[in-house]
């Protein structure tokens, strides 16, 4: 039986564009996790819980169903004890198949599986931090500062050493002000 499984992104937080790709390849069932947290993932623990032989998990991308590579190969182990199978669709991994992956196939895919988990990790702190009112990125400097530093500039009267020892504006900054 082919069973999709899903969970919410960052990219696709309701899950949408992996449900689509998970009907078109005619899964029978489709299971999604209310949440995108690598705790308590009750719909993945009971779908390997219930797996049977012959079973084949359906995901869009190897994150999907893990989060690190050392999860990753507990989900494999439990599938491969019940003679189930995991076919990936970004990746072209399908476990069923005869025919093996060359090392640096599998490389690869470990490598992006891994950049995967790390850009989602990334976006949800940047999320986190949004929503606790930090804003991201290098802070501004102080309008009136650059103001300041921008009257001096187009005075002629001062070098940009003296205007950034008395603004704190550095000479990278103020061209960037001035060109906008």
């Amino acid at each position: 039986m082919l069973i999709g499984y899903m969970r919410p992104s960052q990219e696709d937080p309701n899950c949408e564009l992996q449900h689509s790709y998970l009907t078109e390849v005619n899964c029978q069932t489709i299971i999604s996790e209310e949440h995108s947290s690598a705790k308590k993932r009750v719909q993945l623990r009971h779908l390997l819980d219930h797996l049977n032989q012959g079973d084949k998990i359906v995901i869009t991308k190897l994150f999907t169903i893990a989060d690190s590579t050392r999860h990753l190969v507990e989900v494999l182990d439990t599938m491969a004890a019940k003679e189930a199978h995991l076919y990936s669709i970004s990746e072209g991994i399908d476990t069923s198949r005869a025919s093996g992956y060359s090392f640096n196939e599998i490389a690869k895919h470990l490598l992006e599986f891994q950049s995967d988990v790390i850009s989602e990790r990334t976006k949800q702190g940047i999320d986190r931090a949004k929503q606790k009112g930090a804003t991201p990125g290098r802070p501004r400097k102080p309008d009136e500062n650059v103001t300041r530093a921008i009257i001096m500039y187009q005075s002629k009267k001062y070098s940009l050493a003296e205007i950034k020892a008395e603004t704190g504006i550095s000479k990278s900054t103020l061209y960037r002000y001035l060109e906008n």
